[in-house]
């Protein structure tokens, strides 16, 4: 019986990356893929994923649970090693010591500042950087060629699904802030017909209203609207 060869494991692996990242599944989804493969591909204590967004890096994904800092930690371009691997476009290996490296950067939220190695390699699709996978480990650890080149290539594999699903995220943000607006305009047409006020007055009503209440705008325009929608009935029936 023939036992399979560590680069045949390696293959299937990266074959099953590209299988299953062919699904069209939410960013938050496929970033918890990229995690769950890159700890796969090279067994480590932490795996970071940080996707870029407006010229920042924002970290989107963790192996550990940081719901502190998950979508809201930022990183611009340059800064520390993360930063350094998204201007660079080239992996960054650290055997041991990571936080001495001169391109490292501490964040008091993460305790994988305190871990020892560190491997930070870019995500790219079609020669456009997507963003930057950190693994970490608490003790020294000296990345291999084959673990720099398995990530690598996952990073090529997962780049255009994240992007992919990086920008259908921000077209179902866009189409929810336009059902907003669409929302906010119909009420503050009831408001400026109920109350005999102008279109900034009207809009400053439903500010108000959106503090005192503790609710969205688009909770309170929601709100305007079942009213009036409510008083037609009463009035038609």
């Amino acid at each position: 019986m023939d036992v399979p060869s560590a680069s045949d494991l390696d293959f299937d692996l990266l074959h099953e990356i590209g299988s299953r990242m062919a699904a069209a599944d939410p960013l938050h989804h496929v970033l918890a893929k990229v995690v769950e493969f890159a700890v796969a591909l090279v067994k480590c204590d932490s795996c970071l994923v940080y996707v870029l967004e407006n010229d920042e890096l924002v970290l989107r994904a963790s192996k550990n649970p940081h719901d502190e800092v998950v979508d809201r930690l930022k990183l611009s371009v340059g800064q520390g090693i993360t930063g350094w691997v998204a201007q660079h476009r080239e992996p960054v290996a650290v055997s041991q010591n990571a936080s001495r490296d001169p391109r490292f950067k501490f964040f008091n939220e993460l305790p994988e500042d305190l871990y020892e190695a560190f491997l930070s390699v870019p995500v790219l699709s079609r020669g456009r950087l997507v963003g930057v996978v950190n693994l970490q480990h608490r003790k020294p650890h000296v990345y291999s060629r084959r673990e720099i080149r398995l990530i690598a290539t996952a990073g090529f594999l997962m780049g255009a699904e994240i992007e992919m699903a990086r920008l259908e995220s921000e077209n179902s943000n866009l189409t929810r802030q336009l059902e907003v607006r669409k929302l906010v305009e119909r009420a503050k047409g009831i408001l400026q017909r109920d109350l005999g006020v102008n279109e900034e007055q009207a809009y400053l009503t439903l500010q108000r209203q959106s503090r005192q209440k503790r609710r969205s705008m688009k909770e309170v325009a929601e709100a305007i609207i079942l009213s009036e929608e409510i008083r037609r009935g009463t009035q038609n029936s």
